[in-house]
């Protein structure tokens, strides 16, 4: 029997498999920018929205995996896009990701806007093209669905509308509540999509899929508290990019708010809400261990 770390590399592998395959080839006069675009996604990373979106199909007893495929890569394209317009000189001003140079300390900053906007609607293309290709309503209906939960929960009532906030509050004083909010949204909702739009492709009712955005809501919010926390006890070489870049953007985080001791106990409390409530819905001791490696990641 493998080893969580060697069934982790195993699906990670399978899914840049999966992802490599729907990602864009090149063209005569598009080739600087589908480049850029793919440098962007290539970079590498957990993989750990498409990753969540298989297990939560697997979890909800889907069957057809292939279904699934175009919004693995779909996801990964948003989450890639929403990175590359951080890194940019009127956001984070951040030159490394991932231990590699940003999209646009390699390509400039023009085609690091260009990379994101490309990444975003390449995403839609992807998902619209996956609804108009079912052979069956059924499938018809459910890749819909996921289509229109991620394109929300990717938009201003989801990462969009949490990150605005959070830019907007820079230099300024956070309270509580809109750190919350942030939290929710900005890293939140994609992790949210992503085990939902797992549940709605495996035929789950709706009952279900609400249970199942409760996961990622405690994923995802726990997530977030883990990268404030890194962002200080880590070191550029184990994280891939700078740290302490919240203390030099003048963000409020959740350890400045409220003290890393109950930030390291929030994430923890979180992880066991997000893990009980799998065990409820069936028997994935992957997607268990995954969420259990989460709260202990160095990177």
């Amino acid at each position: 029997m493998k080893n969580f770390n060697e069934l982790l590399k195993t699906e990670t592998e399978f899914i840049n498999e999966r992802i490599d395959e729907l990602l864009p080839k090149k063209a005569v006069f598009q080739d600087r920018i589908i480049e850029a675009m793919n440098y962007s996604v290539e970079a590498g990373g957990k993989r750990l929205r498409p990753m969540l979106v298989l297990e939560s199909f697997r979890l909800c007893g889907g069957s057809n995996e292939a279904l699934v495929y175009p919004f693995m890569a779909a996801l990964e394209c948003i989450h890639t896009y929403s990175l590359v317009h951080d890194d940019l000189p009127a956001m984070d001003n951040d030159d490394y990701r991932r231990g590699k140079l940003t999209t646009h300390k390699k390509y400039g900053e023009d085609f690091g806007v260009l990379a994101g906007d490309g990444l975003l609607n390449y995403a839609y293309e992807l998902m619209l093209e996956a609804v108009v290709s079912c052979s069956s309503d059924a499938d018809r209906q459910s890749c819909s669905k996921a289509a229109a939960i991620i394109a929300r929960k990717a938009g201003i009532y989801g990462m969009v509308g949490g990150q605005s906030l959070d830019v907007w509050l820079t230099d300024k004083s956070m309270n509580a509540q809109e750190l919350d909010f942030i939290f929710r949204l900005k890293t939140g909702a994609l992790i949210e999509a992503a085990f939902m739009a797992g549940a709605v492709l495996a035929g789950a009712e709706d009952s279900i899929v609400e249970k199942i955005e409760k996961i990622g809501h405690y994923v995802g919010f726990a997530f977030q508290i883990k990268d404030d926390i890194l962002d200080i006890t880590s070191t550029q070489e184990v994280l891939g990019k700078p740290v302490l870049s919240d203390e030099k953007n003048h963000k409020t985080t959740y350890v400045s708010l409220y003290g890393m001791e109950k930030a390291q106990r929030d994430v923890d409390d979180m992880s066991n809400c997000a893990v009980g409530l799998v065990k409820e819905l069936g028997n994935n001791g992957f997607l268990i261990d995954l969420i259990e490696m989460l709260i202990n990641r160095d990177k």
